[in-house]
C-alpha cells in the first residue's frame, strides 16, 4: 500500500500545475535574463511574471520582491543585512525563543560580531509576549525578528502587534513566513512587516528557491556580491526554471488559499479526533485556535518519538524529540514552552496538505493507534516485571 504521507512542514510535492508551468523552461526557454536578444529576453519576462505573482500573494509592490535560493537566504539576509546597514543605528537584535535554526543560527553568529540579541520566552502555548517585546525595547533596537508561525507546533504569533511595538521605538520587522504561506492568509501590511521570508519548497514550489520581501525604504548589507541581478539587491544568474515554479506556486495560493485552508483543517482535525478518541491522555501542543490549520503535534506520555516513528508501517511524520541511551534531546520549541519531559520525549509532529485524503488520515490513525498500543502494553509489562 502506498506510504501516507504526514510530513507536509518538513517539505511538499512539487504541485503538478507547478511542474507542468515550469517544463518550457527545463526543455525550451534556456537563456540568460541578464541577455539583451530574444531568449534572454523570454527569460526575463518569465522571471518578471513570477515576481509580479509573488507580489500580488503577498500584496506589496513588484519591486519589493527579491528572489533567493531558498527560506535559508532570505533569513541570512534580513537579519545579516539590517545588521550591517544600520550598524551606526545600533547593534541590538530582538527574536524568539522558538526561532528555526535559520534564524538562531544568524543570531548567534552576530552576536559573536558584536551584537547584542534578546531571546524572548514563550508561553506554554508558544506564544511571545508583546509586552516582553515593549520591555526588551532600547534605543540601540535595529531588528525585531519572530516567526509568524512555528514550524513544529503550528502556534501563530500576533506579528501585527510586535511590528506596531517595534515601530514605535524606531526599530525594522522581519517575519520568517515559511512555515505560514499557503496555510493562513500573509499580506505584508496586514502584518505591518518591513521584511518578509518565503520558502519555495514549503508551497509546493521546487527546493532551492525562496524570495525576500523587502518594503520600500528598507536599507540590506549585501549578502552576496557579483553583478547587479535581482535589482542590484543579489548577485547570481536568476534560477529561472524554479523562479517560474516558485511564481506559480504563489498564484495557486493567492487563487486556493481558503479552499487549501478548509482542506487542510479538516484533515486536521479528522486525525487529532481520531487519536484523541484511541488516546485521550495525549496531550495536543500549541495554541488551541491561533495554530496552523494543517499542523498536529501529540505527545504520548511516557513513549519515545523516535521509537514510535520507527515502529510505524508506511507513515511519515516528524519527532518532537530523540531518546539516546543515556539522554533525551527535546527540540528547543517544546522546551521552551515547558512542555514537560514525559510529554514532551513522547511528541510527534503531522502535518497535512492539500493532497492529504480522509482514507489517509484514517489508517494513519489506525497506525499509529496499533504502535502507541503495543509501546504501552510493552512498558506495562516491564513495569510488572
Amino acid at each position: 500500500m502506498k506510504p501516507i504521507y504526514l510530513d507536509y512542514n518538513a517539505t511538499t510535492p512539487i504541485d503538478p500545475e507547478v511542474a507542468e508551468t515550469m517544463l518550457p523552461f527545463i526543455h525550451q526557454h534556456f537563456g540568460n535574463p541578464s541577455s539583451s536578444h530574444a531568449f534572454g529576453a523570454t527569460a526575463k519576462k518569465a522571471v518578471e511574471e513570477a515576481r509580479g505573482q509573488v507580489a500580488e500573494m503577498l500584496r506589496c509592490r513588484v519591486d519589493e520582491v527579491v528572489f533567493t535560493s531558498g527560506g535559508t537566504e532570505a533569513n541570512n539576509y534580513a537579519i545579516k543585512g539590517v545588521a550591517g546597514a544600520y550598524r551606526d543605528k545600533g547593534n541590538h537584535i530582538i527574536t524568539s525563543s522558538v526561532e528555526h535554526p535559520a534564524v538562531t543560527e544568524v543570531c548567534r553568529y552576530l552576536e559573536g560580531r558584536g551584537c547584542r540579541v534578546t531571546y524572548l520566552p514563550v508561553d506554554g502555548f508558544g506564544l511571545v509576549d508583546p509586552g516582553d517585546v515593549e520591555a526588551a525595547m532600547t534605543p540601540r533596537t535595529v531588528l525585531v525578528t519572530i516567526m509568524h508561525s512555528n514550524n513544529e507546533v503550528g502556534t501563530v504569533e500576533p506579528i501585527r502587534e510586535i511590528g506596531e511595538i517595534a515601530h514605535r521605538h524606531g526599530a525594522l520587522v522581519h517575519a520568517d513566513c515559511a512555515q505560514s504561506i499557503g496555510k493562513v492568509p500573509v499580506h505584508v501590511d496586514d502584518l505591518g512587516v518591513d521584511l518578509l521570508t518565503v520558502a519555495g519548497h514549503k508551497i509546493y514550489a521546487p527546493k532551492g528557491v525562496g524570495a525576500l520581501y523587502v518594503r520600500t525604504g528598507v536599507k540590506l548589507e549585501k549578502l552576496i556580491h557579483g553583478a547587479n541581478h535581482e535589482m542590484d539587491w543579489r548577485a547570481g544568474t536568476e534560477n529561472v526554471i524554479e523562479i517560474v515554479g516558485l511564481g506559480k506556486a504563489c498564484a495557486l495560493i493567492a487563487q486556493n488559499l481558503a479552499r487549501y485552508q478548509g482542506h487542510s483543517r479538516k484533515m486536521r482535525d479528522r486525525l487529532e479526533v481520531g487519536l484523541l478518541d484511541r488516546f485521550p491522555a495525549a496531550r495536543i501542543n500549541g495554541h488551541p485556535e491561533k495554530r496552523l490549520p494543517n499542523t498536529a503535534s501529540l505527545s504520548f506520555k511516557g513513549l519515545a518519538a523516535n521509537v514510535i516513528l520507527s515502529e510505524l508501517n508506511g507513515v511519515a511524520a516528524s519527532a518532537g524529540a530523540a531518546c539516546h541511551s543515556d539522554r533525551v534531546e527535546v527540540s528547543s520549541v517544546l522546551a521552551a514552552m515547558g512542555v514537560p519531559l514525559e510529554y514532551a520525549m513522547g511528541t510527534v509532529r503531522f502535518s497535512v496538505g492539500r493532497f492529504t485524503t480522509e482514507d489517509e488520515v484514517d489508517r494513519a490513525a489506525d497506525e499509529v493507534g496499533r504502535v502507541v498500543n503495543h509501546l504501552e502494553d510493552s512498558q506495562r509489562r516491564r513495569q510488572r516485571d
